[in-house]
């Protein structure tokens, strides 16, 4: 409990998310550059923060022309004023979330006009120099949410050759380091969700001191739902990957795994939840080694919550991402959805998630890229009582240390001491 929370007491419940009740009330203004609803960490922040007794205030970008303000229990949505004239497609590429975009920078300035913030909260760098002159312009102190290290991610994308034309110009990562250069000294503080990126941070001269580890943890309530029963040594193993589909997060390493336990004989099952640029890459490959559904099954862009289902239905979580720059220095929600729901976890040696894995017992390491690794681990995880017990340890790692309400914490602490 912090100087700035009365003690004992808990802001109402929003969306899930309760929060010590702030002593200092303070306006809020959380830019995300992307259509709202939704996003899981936007919602768990700002949901943290109105629990706690803050007005919350969300700029949003408006692809499906919604209304231009809703109130919703997290706060109130500001929209970008959609440009009916220009027609649905030319209005969205004009909408492109880019620091100098006339539109976004009228609708942040606008939005904090009427608002008057206390704290202005910004999201990754694609609108982090826009964010910081208008805070700065409005007397507001600025924290960038770092959720990703944004220039390794578009290095990513090169290195894997999967760019497209268009990338040279909105995804240039010598650009993108740039803008990130820029940015860091002028920032009140920086959130990050996992330790590996603090310490890139400091090596780029951000004073300890600026930022406030984050991290992408679910409520600790989620831990307590009871898994299913396990399935029988023996019985198909049931496989789970939940999320974006492009190659450097180490989908086809996961295909080709497939293909490997079929020709060792091992009955497994693995279901991919989500969408991504890479999909028919994926797709194509699993149907050239002749995977049917009964070895691999892709589903698609599926809703939250039947996603946890599904995650909550398997045996075992997998997190195959390639550890390179961008996932050396971040941490997936899905590791902890992975936790809570009591599955092992078998993660490449992409440093966050290996270090959060071996420290916890939560599940096995394999060397990233290699499919014939992975699929040792998974054998490695075939009898049921192995998979309990090293699943309870992942539970009781979330309802220990691993979940949101320590990081919310942290979150209130902070905003409460860029507001001072």
């Amino acid at each position: 409990m912090t100087a700035a929370t009365d003690a004992g007491a808990y802001g109402p419940a929003v969306g899930g998310y309760r929060a010590p009740r702030t002593a200092r009330p303070l306006r809020v203004v959380y830019v995300w550059d992307a259509d709202y609803p939704w996003d899981v960490r936007t919602e768990k922040i700002c949901a943290t923060l109105t629990s706690a007794g803050h007005e919350v205030h969300i700029v949003a970008r408006n692809r499906a022309r919604r209304a231009r303000t809703e109130a919703l229990p997290e706060g109130v949505v500001h929209r970008m004023a959609p440009w009916r004239a220009a027609g649905a497609g030319l209005d969205a590429a004009l909408g492109f979330p880019a620091f100098f975009s006339p539109r976004w920078r009228g609708l942040i300035e606008e939005t904090l006009r009427v608002v008057r913030p206390h704290v202005v909260i910004g999201r990754d760098l694609p609108l982090a120099p826009a964010v910081i002159r208008a805070a700065r312009r409005h007397g507001a102190p600025v924290l960038l949410d770092m959720a990703e290290n944004y220039p390794a991610m578009m290095r990513m994308i090169f290195d894997a050759r999967r760019q497209r034309v268009s990338d040279y110009v909105v995804r240039n990562p010598a650009a993108v380091a740039a803008v990130e250069r820029w940015c860091l000294p002028r920032l009140d503080g920086v959130l990050v969700v996992v330790e590996e990126m603090a310490a890139r941070l400091e090596a780029l001269g951000v004073p300890s001191g600026r930022i406030a580890v984050v991290s992408n943890t679910p409520p600790a309530t989620r831990a307590d739902d009871p898994p299913p029963p396990p399935r029988a040594s023996g019985a198909p193993l049931s496989l789970v990957y939940l999320g974006l589909l492009e190659v450097p997060r180490g989908i086809m390493e996961m295909v080709e795994a497939a293909a490997v336990l079929r020709t060792r004989g091992i009955a497994a099952c693995m279901t991919i939840i989500g969408a991504g640029r890479d999909a028919p890459l994926f797709r194509a490959r699993a149907a050239a080694l002749g995977l049917d559904a009964d070895r691999l099954r892709f589903l698609g862009y599926v809703p939250r919550d039947r996603a946890l289902e599904l995650v909550r239905g398997a045996d075992i979580g997998l997190l195959p991402h390639h550890a390179n720059e961008m996932w050396n220095t971040t941490i997936p929600n899905k590791l902890f959805d992975y936790m809570a729901a009591g599955l092992p976890v078998i993660t490449s040696s992409a440093r966050p998630s290996a270090r959060i894995v071996q420290d916890t017992g939560a599940g096995l390491v394999y060397p990233s890229g290699d499919a014939a690794a992975l699929a040792d681990a998974i054998a490695r995880l075939a009898p049921a009582e192995e998979r309990v017990r090293i699943g309870s340890r992942g539970r009781n790692a979330v309802r220990a240390r691993y979940h949101w309400e320590h990081d919310a914490e942290v979150l209130l602490r902070t905003v409460d001491a860029a507001a001072r």
